[in-house]
């Protein structure tokens, strides 16, 4: 099962991170409606910080796709995740100019939304609550009969992580409220999830 903490946005979050066996450290970028957001340059600074063994992912909404390419391309990120109103061909694109792994996010509230997941080009797909970030999970009963591999996220923590991994079967689970307290990083609750899921 392969694990994401998102959401990091000092030094000190990352040295919580780098010692233990997690997959991929999340940084939103440019982004003023969420509290986690980084600005280009403390993405830089902290991309340098991360562990080579964990890969970096760069979360972005409806953002400039030279900008995100030019990130892939340097380095400072090893995965772009797009979580706005991104097309098909957004993701071709910068699948063509990169050759590095897009991910895209989709917000789940019917089974429609499902459908759009199923079908996009992207290598791999996020399946998340219509408010990222709020903590809150969308209806897991939905995913029955979904067959693509995902990454779930929306709500996850300590008290339902179990849960999720038995019931609904994601290739990897995408945390950030769930390992907060008062808004910042909290190293017992990341150590209490990575022993969760990688049994550790």
């Amino acid at each position: 099962m392969k694990l994401k903490i998102c959401g990091l946005k000092r030094s000190v979050d990352i040295s919580y991170c780098n010692p233990l066996p997690i997959d991929y450290v999340g940084f939103i970028v440019d982004y003023p409606k969420s509290q986690r957001s980084v600005s280009l340059s403390t993405l830089n600074d902290l991309s340098q910080a991360v562990d080579p063994k964990i890969q970096k992912v760069g979360v972005f909404v409806n953002y400039n796709l030279e900008v995100i390419a030019d990130l892939l391309n340097e380095g400072v990120i090893d995965i772009a995740q797009l979580h706005g109103q991104e097309s098909p061909a957004d993701i071709i694109y910068l699948q063509n100019l990169t050759n590095k792994s897009i991910w895209k996010s989709f917000a789940i509230s019917e089974a429609s939304d499902l459908a759009k997941a199923k079908t996009s080009p992207a290598d791999q797909i996020l399946l998340d609550y219509k408010e990222a970030g709020s903590g809150k999970s969308f209806n897991w009963e939905l995913l029955e009969d979904f067959d693509r591999p995902f990454i779930l996220a929306g709500g996850l923590n300590a008290n339902n992580i179990k849960a999720a991994m038995e019931q609904v079967n994601p290739i990897g689970l995408d945390l950030s409220t769930g390992v907060e307290s008062q808004g910042y990083r909290d190293p017992k609750k990341i150590k209490a999830i990575v022993r969760m899921v990688k049994n550790v």
